[in-house]
């Protein structure tokens, strides 16, 4: 299984909820892109956060310098991104991949994000409570309805807001698969904590 974590937007906490899916299925890792935070990416802060030992993280196919739009980082790198050159990797095991930013974050003139997913990728879309997630949390869902794309289900990241939460239901039409209190600071035990509880909503992904 081949799960693409994509979110609303910036900083809505995909990483964390790669960790811990990666962690719950000891799957392997993926960041197509990386832009910025090369000394420590999320690749990095992924297993740093695992514990288990199987889970391989694959090299990034672009390793762009400054934290940017990837096409944006690739310029000022004097790049382009070529989605020819974007292989997903060759594994046995479940696979875990990570976006950049939202669905629409360009790669280059034509491409973006959304370019990245293949039809046989189960998606996961990240949502955080701010004032305007959920416009963005319902564009985000009408994007991928309208490329064919289907989502697995939606994990929202922070305290629960349920007036926010059901109106994206509703209006959705999305599955929620949990929610998780990301705290100021993400350890080992937070990822441990939640893992158990997300294999077993995983399992009735695949």
């Amino acid at each position: 299984m081949k799960i693409f974590v994509t979110g609303i937007g910036t900083d809505v906490g995909k990483t964390v909820v790669s960790a811990i899916l990666v962690e719950a299925l000891q799957a392997d890792y993926w960041k197509p892109i990386q832009s910025g935070d090369l000394h420590f990416g999320d690749a990095e802060k992924v297993q740093s956060l695992v514990s288990n030992t199987k889970s391989v993280f694959h090299p990034n196919a672009y390793r762009l310098n400054q934290p940017l739009s990837p096409h944006a980082a690739a310029a000022l790198d004097k790049v382009r991104i070529d989605l020819k050159k974007i292989v997903c990797p060759k594994t046995s095991n479940h696979l875990v991949i990570e976006g950049a930013g939202g669905l629409l974050v360009p790669l280059n003139d034509k491409n973006t994000i959304i370019d990245l997913i293949a039809p046989d990728y189960k998606i996961i879309l990240v949502s955080r409570n701010y004032l305007g997630s959920i416009n963005h949390t319902l564009m985000s869902l009408e994007v991928l309805k309208n490329r064919g794309l289907d989502v697995a289900g939606l994990i929202f990241n922070g305290p629960e807001t349920p007036s926010t939460e059901n109106i994206i239901q509703q209006m959705g039409g999305v599955r929620i698969l949990g929610r998780v209190n990301q705290a100021p600071e993400i350890t080992k035990k937070t990822v441990q904590t939640y893992a158990p509880i997300f294999k077993e909503v995983l399992k009735t992904l695949v």
